[in-house]
């Protein structure tokens, strides 16, 4: 029976079970897209990755990105998982510690720093298209988010290969206070074209300087535990409202702790754009049967 290599990475953490978990099928040659869809589902974890070698001669490899129910052009840490799997797998080796991964929102450029706590690899998060949510839809975000109060800066639809509608709240205790209604969610999802509502607020903490939450019920994911493209998303939102006075230009943003997480995410901002990184760990190395 065919085999694949397979890991089960943990992104966005030094220690197993606190990051968010991706599935990552190393050998994937030969599956199409209808049998790379059902692994995912299998999985049933946010993303299952699918690497591939690169048609682009300028990519190192090629990812190929799905949640339970569709093809993602791009997302955040199944990026870095992937990246961290192709390297401990032999897949794929760094040139003067970068990488080139290719998928379907294009070259996804990636630099590994080796630190007293393992590699730590970030990536640079694709150019953000930004437009401010209208009147309505911002009212329907707030009301299927529970605030009871309206956003103190206008809400954004930031597309960074992934869309998230992005916001701030008052400090991370309202972040962590937040009760969802999943259904309008999935609807406003639905009527913006977005994968889901990412949220942030100033953290009281000494490990971080915001607290962040990502629902996407309508990629079957009602909370992600710790999601890249969010992070990278709530960058360019600072850059585009002018909050990164406020939050400064480097620093780490926590999510995860109201499902039992802590994902420690790494955010740098500067003239050249977002670039977004963490640490990842491997919990499941094997293989998988796919006949």
């Amino acid at each position: 029976m065919p085999s694949r290599r397979f890991k089960q990475v943990d992104v966005f953490t030094e220690k197993p079970f606190l990051g968010n978990p991706v599935a990552v099928v190393i050998d994937s040659a030969g599956l199409d897209g209808a049998e790379m869809q059902r692994i995912a589902a299998w999985t049933n974890l946010s993303e299952t990755t699918f690497v591939l070698p690169p048609s682009s001669r300028d990519a190192d490899y090629q990812l190929r990105i799905f949640s339970p129910k569709q093809e993602l052009p791009f997302a955040g840490h199944p990026t870095l998982g992937s990246a961290h799997a192709v390297i401990e797998s032999g897949f794929a080796t760094t040139h003067d510690g970068r990488l080139r991964q290719e998928c379907l929102a294009g070259l996804i450029d990636l630099t590994i720093e080796e630190t007293a706590g393992g590699k730590r690899i970030f990536l640079d998060a694709p150019d953000a298209k930004i437009s401010v949510v209208d009147d309505n839809n911002a009212r329907w975000m707030q009301t299927g988010l529970g605030l009871m109060q309206p956003f103190a800066h206008p809400p954004a639809r930031v597309d960074v290969g992934v869309v998230w509608l992005v916001a701030e709240l008052a400090d991370s205790k309202a972040v962590a206070a937040l009760e969802p209604e999943m259904n309008a969610l999935s609807n406003l999802s639905a009527a913006t074209n977005a994968a889901g509502i990412t949220v942030f607020g100033k953290s009281d903490d000494e490990s971080s300087r915001l607290h962040v939450r990502s629902f996407a019920p309508a990629l079957g994911v009602p909370e992600d535990p710790v999601c890249g493209s969010g992070n990278a998303s709530v960058g360019a939102y600072l850059v585009y409202t002018g909050l990164v006075k406020s939050y400064g230009g480097e620093f780490i943003a926590r999510q995860g702790m109201q499902v039992g997480r802590d994902g420690q995410v790494s955010v740098r901002i500067d003239q050249h754009g977002v670039r977004i990184g963490g640490y990842a760990i491997t919990c499941v190395d094997g293989t998988l049967r796919t006949e």
